[in-house]
């Protein structure tokens, strides 16, 4: 008998935004334990498991059958959205790759996104790349959320489709691209803790690049606007923006 599938925190985040009665796809999906996981817990759900390497692809044809799931979970092969091909899936979920990969990958699969109402993104770095990509192609920012899994900081950024009303202000849309406006906003304590983190790593960056022989100006310059972006937010934490 299959052990019970535990997510870890990172992914539970992600799960917890899949809607009931669903279809949806898990792109980059590994071992399929994300999508697994849902349909077991919420058997109104089916899914489809993509990946485009061989062996994460045979592994989670494994993980289907162990939990005989073959009738909730397709596997598929294939190179990011091309496995939801002319398929009605509802929402779909990125998570555990970059923000530039998972830009990359919905640009280059954007034609597959016609029924998608929901995208459920977990960058693990560069999450504004996303958050811009939303704002770019018909994706209105509803819900984010950060979370500290094993002393690393996961931010959950979900998009949808529709007449929604934009989360940003415009005078300080750029901040809250970087940050997040939902985060921004909330201030929790993983917020916090990640900025602080980050600050000092900004700092350490600052003084690298300035003692460098050849001084790129424009690249400081744009660190240290971020380093005072993040010194305001730590400086006025609890106060509302």
């Amino acid at each position: 008998m299959a052990h019970p599938i535990i997510l870890s925190k990172r992914l539970s985040t992600v799960a917890s935004f899949i809607s009931t009665g669903t279809y949806f796809a898990d792109i980059g999906s590994d071992h399929a334990y994300l999508p697994c996981y849902v349909c077991l817990n919420d058997p109104t759900i089916t899914a489809i498991a993509g990946e485009v390497n061989e062996g994460p692809y045979k592994s989670a044809l494994e993980t289907v059958r162990s939990y005989k799931l073959k009738d909730h979970v397709n596997v598929r092969l294939g190179d990011g959205l091309d496995v939801i091909k002319n398929e009605q899936v509802g929402e779909i979920v990125l998570a555990g790759m970059g923000g530039s990969l998972i830009k990359n990958i919905l640009t280059n699969g954007k034609q597959q996104l016609e029924p998608v109402n929901r995208i459920i993104a977990q960058p693990n770095i560069g999450a504004d790349n996303v958050r811009k990509w939303f704002m770019r192609n018909g994706y209105t920012l509803t819900d984010e959320k950060i979370i500290e899994d094993n002393n690393l900081f996961y931010e959950v950024i979900v998009g949808e489709k529709g007449n929604k009303k934009s989360p940003y202000q415009k005078e300080i849309e750029a901040k809250q691209l970087f940050f997040g406006p939902v985060l921004l906003r909330e201030r929790s304590v993983q917020f916090l803790n990640k900025w602080a983190l980050h600050q000092k790593k900004y700092e350490q960056i600052i003084s690298d690049m300035k003692q460098a022989t050849l001084k790129d100006e424009a690249k400081i310059k744009h660190f240290e606007t971020k380093l005072a972006w993040i010194t305001e937010v730590l400086e006025n934490d609890g106060q509302s923006k």
